[in-house]
């Protein structure tokens, strides 16, 4: 059974693991959960909470090997199997991040673009082709597509999930703000921008 970890320890993860590889690029061995909490303004017993949730790490008294714990982090968030994702709408919204630039560091590879309009497919964004929405079974499978991103409109965005999950994905991620109706088997995670921007606005009303 899947052990439960809560969100926000896994919201975590990605940017402890973000700092441990940047420690690793510029030689760092050692790193304690201090220097950790000093870094992300995150006290070192929220640190060692979250990694233990995981196992044992580190050496008390003297920290993490970074290179070490870089490749735990790694491997519990599954970073090492190279997801292989596909966009489906290459409008502002997929365009920007089929141009996100560190997707690859952490070992995401954008591997097609779909769309509909007629005057982009066959075009490029970042060296990734843009594919005719109806090819998405046979243009999915052949680039063998594990995650399907979905940057269309909300009113498509059912027909597009109900496409990525015949075309044999594994996971979406959805950036329309609607909820989407997915089997079980298929994991999917919701990111609504207007989430985080009313939260902003609320923070700085309160001010």
């Amino acid at each position: 059974m899947e052990k439960k970890i809560s969100q926000a320890t896994l919201n975590r993860l990605p940017i402890y693991y973000r700092i441990l590889c940047t420690a690793a690029e510029s030689g760092v061995e050692i790193i304690s959960s201090h220097e950790l909490g000093k870094i992300l303004n995150i006290t070192p017993e929220q640190i060692r909470k979250d990694l233990t949730s995981f196992g044992n790490f580190g050496k008390k008294g003297i920290g993490y090997e970074v290179s070490d714990l870089k490749n735990k982090i790694e491997n519990i968030l599954g970073l090492q199997y190279h997801w292989r994702l596909g966009i489906v709408g290459a409008g502002h919204l997929g365009a920007a991040l089929a141009n996100y630039k560190n997707f690859p560091s952490l070992g995401f590879q954008i591997v097609a673009l779909f769309d509909v309009d007629e005057r982009i497919i066959g075009s490029e964004i970042n060296g990734v082709k843009i594919y005719d929405f109806k090819k998405i079974n046979s243009v999915a499978t052949r680039k063998l597509v594990d995650i399907g991103v979905i940057a269309v409109p909300d009113i498509h965005a059912q027909k597009v999930a109900d496409a990525l999950v015949k075309a044999g994905v594994l996971g979406i991620w959805n950036f329309a703000p609607i909820k989407l109706n997915v089997p079980p088997q298929i994991t999917l995670v919701n990111e609504d921008l207007s989430i985080g921007l009313t939260s902003l606005s609320y923070h700085l009303a309160q001010k």
